[in-house]
């Protein structure tokens, strides 16, 4: 999700929490934003678009909306989804363990399992803010709205002097990272897979 330079004024004031009514529209934004990622290709190799419709569907309304912070834009086509250092997230373990997302994956659960727990056995452990999802469906792609949707929690993270972690299966993401003041502290492949991914840290920033 490549995003110009500069973000516009415009793109900043139109980002707002997702409503309940939101998530069958942004659901298929998202889907359509992750259609070619690297991960939605590992684990939704056949009918990708409905299945990524659906397990998006559940996220937002199941973790994100409850226990995180979900962030989209007027036109319901981009996204970001987040945990905050407090209440104690749900281990992504937990998330998977549950009937609608095993129905979703199918034979490819033991996959996604796989790669839940490289993850999770590189997650930080000190308080931070977990940039879990953030997606732009390419119709808007450039418009500043993937950074305006960074900026409205890393303000946040600055205000309170707290660090924020964020994985990108994506090469070409990075520098969007990096000019938000991420930057790269791990790359770990998935085993027995060509699946990389680039694990990145931002400290807050003074002032």
């Amino acid at each position: 999700m490549p995003e110009g330079p500069g973000v516009g004024a415009g793109a900043e004031a139109d980002v707002r929490r997702i409503q309940l009514e939101d998530v069958p529209r942004l659901s298929v934004s998202l889907a359509r934003a992750f259609l070619d990622d690297p991960v939605s290709l590992y684990l939704f190799p056949e009918r990708r678009v409905k299945r990524l419709e659906r397990y998006f569907r559940f996220q937002i309304r199941t973790i994100f909306m409850p226990r995180g912070e979900a962030w989209t834009i007027s036109s319901l086509m981009a996204a970001s989804f987040w945990m905050p250092p407090n209440p104690t997230p749900p281990t992504m373990a937990e998330g998977l363990s549950q009937l609608p997302v095993l129905a979703i994956l199918g034979r490819r659960t033991p996959r996604a399992v796989r790669l839940v727990q490289m993850l999770e056995s590189h997650h930080p452990h000190v308080p931070h803010f977990y940039l879990a999802t953030i997606g732009t469906d390419p119709a808007v792609q450039g418009k500043g709205y993937g950074s305006a949707l960074l900026r409205v929690v890393l303000s946040r993270c600055d205000a309170e002097a707290l660090p924020s972690y964020v994985e990108s299966s994506n090469s070409e993401n990075l520098p969007f990272y990096h000019r938000h003041g991420y930057e790269v502290v791990k790359e770990v492949v998935v085993p027995q897979t060509e699946l990389k991914l680039w694990l990145m840290w931002r400290e807050p920033h003074a002032g």
